[in-house]
């Protein structure tokens, strides 16, 4: 009789969730009668919706999903803590627990989907970097504080730094954080008896025009819907610093600011510079056509922190969502038939190009790109998408 197999997930963002649901689904009843015990080890104590993370920048949604709200959990143990090491050899996993405890575990199957982090700005630089719930938090209180100080200043030129805020970066991240930002501070600024078109959101831009990954008119359909949310783009202007609440720009110009927010895209996380694991020079993880993990048997990696080329192609997936859904359900089948001594499927790009992004409530924008064809949807719909999509990686539906 064959012994039970031990199968840990490192990692529970979007890409790890999703890992764990997908082999747990596909490997139930397996040919070989083998049972798998799965375990999940992630530092929070539950599913941090990360696409979300502006939400609680601007008001108080909890973007945290607690494990034991997944049907598909149950029998699956949770660790909390940090991984220092991967052995690959003895198929050993070291790390620090919650409580600050090296601890180590056994494991006959590894997934390593720990994704990617905000990209932070130098320390000298100011600023806060939306890049986790603490960040969250300290950015949320900051704009409320000013705008509860701008209510009884006197000075016109302070009460107008205290009601702007600058967010550096026009990303994705940035865009949507931006529009929601500015939408609500609208409103809060009407509470406090304050003018709300005195709001002045800026979102920096190094470009010279937005969402770089798609055509011309995508970028001009964005452009106008910041603007009706209240959210000026600056084009060409690269954030240097921010000090004393001046934000110096690249082009010489200076703008007066209550707060500065970098959302400056997103890098493989450090974390997996510890493990022990292959790596490119950005600090992906170096896998094959079926996301195993170069000179480490039984270690598979998908998502953001992994470097997956088509064999076709040769295109790289692209760290965002979207790559994520399709690659889930393939690990699933390819740990199962590597198990069973098949042959496994490879990797493939995503059938089309598609983009979607929120843009406060009732408002979005969706992009795909098939066949030389452009759709883009705007308005509710789009929004709903957006939100369908938001839901969808963090497997609510």
């Amino acid at each position: 009789m064959m012994k039970d197999l031990t199968c840990i997930v490192i990692g529970g963002g979007h890409a790890g969730l999703a890992a764990l649901k997908a082999i747990k689904e596909k490997t139930e009843g397996m040919a070989n009668g083998q049972q798998i015990r799965f375990v999940l080890l992630d530092k929070q104590p539950g599913h941090v919706r990360k696409l979300l993370l502006f939400r609680p920048a601007v008001g108080e949604e909890e973007i945290m999903i607690p494990w034991t709200h997944y049907e598909f959990f149950e029998g699956v143990k949770f660790v909390q803590g940090t991984v220092t090491s991967v052995d690959s050899t003895d198929k050993q996993i070291r790390y620090e627990d919650a409580q600050g405890n090296n601890a180590q575990i056994q494991y006959d199957i590894l997934v390593v989907a720990v994704g990617s982090v905000a990209r932070q700005p130098d320390p000298d630089q100011g600023g806060i970097s939306l890049n986790d719930l603490q960040t969250a938090k300290v950015i949320r209180e900051r704009w409320r504080a000013n705008l509860k100080q701008a209510a009884s200043e006197t000075n016109p030129k302070e009460r107008k730094r205290l009601m702007t805020v600058a967010v550096a970066g026009a990303g994705v991240s940035g865009i949507e954080t931006s529009a929601e930002l500015a939408l609500k501070m609208q409103k809060e600024a009407l509470s406090l008896g304050l003018n709300p078109s005195d709001i002045s959101v800026y979102l920096l831009s190094a470009q010279d025009r937005l969402f770089m990954e798609g055509p011309e008119k995508v970028g001009l359909k964005l452009d106008q819907i910041l603007s009706e949310c209240g959210v000026t783009v600056l084009y060409n202007r690269k954030a240097i610093r921010e000090e004393v609440g001046v934000v110096s720009l690249s082009n010489g110009d200076r703008l007066l600011v209550g707060l500065c927010i970098w959302t400056i895209g997103l890098i493989p996380n450090p974390a997996l510079r510890m493990m022990g694991l292959p790596l490119t020079p950005d600090g992906q993880v170096l896998v094959d056509e079926s996301y195993r993990v170069q000179g480490a048997p039984s270690v598979y990696s998908i998502g953001d922190c992994a470097r997956i080329v088509d064999p076709k192609t040769g295109k790289a997936a692209l760290m965002r969502c979207a790559e994520i859904a399709l690659q889930d359900e393939r690990l699933g089948k390819i740990v199962k038939a590597d198990l069973e001594g098949r042959p496994s499927p490879v990797h493939k790009s995503a059938p089309l190009d598609l983009y979607c992004i929120g843009l406060g409530e009732n408002r979005g924008l969706v992009w795909a790109h098939k066949w030389g064809l452009d759709v883009i949807v705007t308005g509710k719909s789009a929004w709903k998408f957006r939100s369908a999509a938001w839901d969808l990686g963090s497997k609510l539906r």
